[in-house]
C-alpha cells in the first residue's frame, strides 16, 4: 500500500530497497558473537513502532571480554606500533569501504533512527567518510617537539596513544558520531570498545564488519550494543579502560564522570546537552533569518544537541519575522524518512516522543502561547508537528530544558546588551547563531556568548577540521579537528643530561 507524504507528492515503499539486517551480534576480538547471557533486545523502527531485529544485549561480562581483547591488542598487538603511514593506509581503506556501502548504511540509520534518507545520503555518510579520511591523513603527523631547557639538559616530548578507549555514542547521528569518535582514536593508535545507543545499534555493527575488511587488527575495535545502566556503566567504571568519550545528555555525562572518578580516575571527554540561542538583529535579511531559524530548530526533527531552539528576534523585525516563520512552517513536511518530500521524520522512539509532547503541554500550562503546531501527527509512528511558542519567559521550562525535539521558542529583545545577557542565561553553552550584517555587532556578540561554537550568518557549520565542544554544563573536551586527536594522546617528556656542550 502506498504511504502518502504529507507534502504534495507521494512515494511507494518499493522505491527504496530496505537492507537485509546482516549484523545483530556483539563484535569482540574480530568476531561476531552472542552475548554471554544469551539475551537480546529489539531495535525499533520509529516509523511504525515495530521491531526491526533482535540485537545481542551486551552486559558487564561482555564488556569485560571486549576490554580484555582491546587491552591485549594495545599492549601486545601491532596497531599502536604500526608506523603512522600504515594506520593511514588502513584507515583510508576503511573510509573507501564505508563509501562503497554508503547506501546500505544510510538506509539502516533511516529506519533505525527515523532520519531522512535523502539527507543521510548527502550529509551524514559523506561527512562520516570525510572524517575518517581526515584522521587517516593525521595518523603519520603525530610528533612531539624538542625543548630548549634552561640548564645542561636535553629534552623532547613524545605523543603516545592513551590506551584503551570507551566510546559511548548517541542515537541522533549514529554514523557520523561513530566516525567522529572512532576516527581520531584509531589514528592515534588506540584500541577501543564502542557502545552504540540501544535505540540505534545497526550501523555500528556494520562499521565493525567494514573495519575488519579494511585490515584493522582483531581486538582494536570492539562493538558492544547494550543498555546504559549495564553495558554503559560497565565501560564507565572499568579499571582497564584508560579514557571515556561520551556524547549524550548532561545527566548521563555526570554519572559517567562519577564512575570514571571512583574507578581508575580515567579522563573523560563529554559533549553534552545544549539550549542554543539564535540571535537575529534588525539588519538581518528576514527571509533568510526565518529559514535559518526553521532549520536550526527542526533539522533532524530537533534531535540535535546544537539546535538553535531559543530564537531571539530584535523588536524592529519581530512581527515580520513571525509572519515569515509561520509561512515557512506551513510548508514544512512531516513524513516517512524514506520519502524525499519529507522535511522531518519520527522521533527516535516512544520515550522521546512522549518527552517532547510532555514539554509542549508544560509550555502551554506555564503560559506560553502556542503559535504553530504542537500536536502529534495523525499517523502510525512517533511523528510530531513542528512547534513554535511565543510569549515565552526566560525561566519557563521550555526555555531552559533541552527538549531534543521539534520545539522552537521565540523571544523579542531590544538591544545588543539584552541579547547577550539573555543568551547566556542558560546552564548550557554548546553553540549559538548570530544573524547580522554589522561586523561590530558580530564581533561583540560572538566574543560575549559563553559557548563552544558561534555561527555568524550560518548554522550547523560543522567541518572535520573545526573543533566542537561545549562550555558550562554542555561538557568539556573537543571532537573534530586536531584537538580531537590530541585528547587520545599522552604527552611524555624525555630528558637526558648533556656535558661539555658549547651551547644549551
Amino acid at each position: 500500500m502506498a504511504v502518502q507524504s504529507t507534502g504534495n507528492g507521494s512515494y511507494e515503499p518499493s522505491q527504496v530497497k530496505l537492507p537485509e539486517i546482516k549484523f545483530t551480534k556483539l563484535f569482540i576480538n574480530g568476531e561476531f558473537v552472542d552475548s554471554l547471557s544469551g539475551r537480546t533486545f529489539e531495535t525499533i523502527d520509529p516509523r511504525t513502532g515495530e521491531a526491526i531485529a533482535k540485537i545481542a544485549e551486551g552486559d558487564k561480562e561482555d564488556v569485560d571480554l571486549a576490554v580484555k581483547a582491546a587491552r591485549k591488542a594495545f599492549d601486545h598487538g601491532p596497531w599502536p606500533r604500526f608506523p603512522g603511514s600504515e594506520r593511514r593506509r588502513i584507515l583510508l581503506k576503511f573510509a573507501d569501504l564505508v563509501n562503497e556501502n554508503a547506501e546500505e548504511l544510510a538506509t539502516l540509520d533511516a529506519i533505525d533512527a527515523g532520519k531522512l534518507l535523502h539527507l543521510m545520503r548527502i550529509i551524514d555518510l559523506p561527512l562520516a567518510v570525510d572524517t575518517i579520511r581526515y584522521y587517516a591523513g593525521a595518523a603519520d603527523k603525530i610528533h612531539g617537539e624538542t625543548l630548549k631547557m634552561s640548564r645542561e639538559l636535553q629534552s623532547y616530548t613524545l605523543h603516545e596513544p592513551i590506551g584503551v578507549v570507551g566510546h559511548i555514542i548517541p542515537w541522533n547521528f549514529p554514523s557520523l558520531m561513530f566516525a567522529i569518535k572512532v576516527g581520531p582514536a584509531l589514528a592515534a593508535g588506540c584500541t577501543m570498545i564502542v557502545k552504540p545507543a540501544e535505540q540505534t545499534p545497526l550501523s555500528a555493527l556494520y562499521y565493525a564488519h567494514l573495519a575488519k575488511l579494511a585490515g584493522i587488527p582483531d581486538g582494536v575495535l570492539n562493538v558492544v550494543p547494550g543498555f546504559g545502566p549495564t553495558a554503559g556503566a560497565a565501560i564507565s567504571s572499568h579499571m582497564d579502560i584508560n579514557m571515556i568519550s561520551f556524547t549524550g545528555s548532561t545527566e548521563i555525562g555526570r554519572r559517567i564522570m562519577q564512575a570514571a572518578a571512583t574507578s581508575n580516575l580515567k579522563p573523560v571527554c563529554l559533549e553534552l546537552g545544549g539550549k542554543s540561542p539564535l540571535i537575529i538583529f534588525n539588519d538581518a535579511d528576514v527571509d533568510k533569518a526565518a529559514e535559518q531559524a526553521l532549520q536550526g530548530s527542526f533539522f533532524n526533527k530537533g534531535e540535535i544537541c546544537v539546535a538553535g531552539c531559543r530564537v531571539f528576534a530584535q523588536d524592529g523585525i519581530y512581527d515580520q519575522f513571525l509572519l515569515k516563520l509561520k509561512e515557512k512552517a506551513q510548508n514544512w513536511v512531516v513524513g516517512d524518512p524514506l520519502d524525499p518530500n519529507s522535511h522531518h521524520g519520527p522521533q527516535v522512539d516512544k520515550t522521546q516522543y512522549e518527552k517532547v509532547l510532555s514539554h509542549i503541554e508544560q509550555g502551554k500550562k506555564e503560559g506560553a502561547t502556542l503559535f504553530y503546531g504542537g500536536k502529534p501527527v495523525d499517523r502510525k509512528g512517533y511523528y510530531i508537528e513542528p512547534t513554535i511558542f511565543i510569549d515565552v519567559k526566560d525561566d519557563m521550562t521550555i526555555a531552559q530544558n533541552e527538549i531534543f525535539g521539534p520545539v522552537m521558542t521565540v523571544f523579542k529583545f531590544k538591544n545588543v546588551e539584552e541579547a547577550i545577557k539573555r543568551a547566556n542565561e542558560t546552564k548550557y553553552g554548546l553553540a549559538a547563531g548570530i544573524m547580522t550584517n554589522d561586523l561590530n555587532i558580530a564581533n561583540t556578540v560572538s566574543r560575549s556568548i559563553r559557548a563552544g561554537a558561534i555561527w555568524i550568518n550560518c548554522y550547523f557549520a560543522f567541518d572535520a577540521d573545526c573543533p566542537h565542544g561545549g562550555y558550562k554544563m554542555s561538557g568539556f573536551g573537543r571532537d573534530l579537528g586536531m584537538d580531537a586527536l590530541k585528547k587520545y594522546l599522552q604527552v611524555k617528556s624525555v630528558t637526558t643530561p648533556i656535558y661539555n656542550s658549547p651551547w644549551l
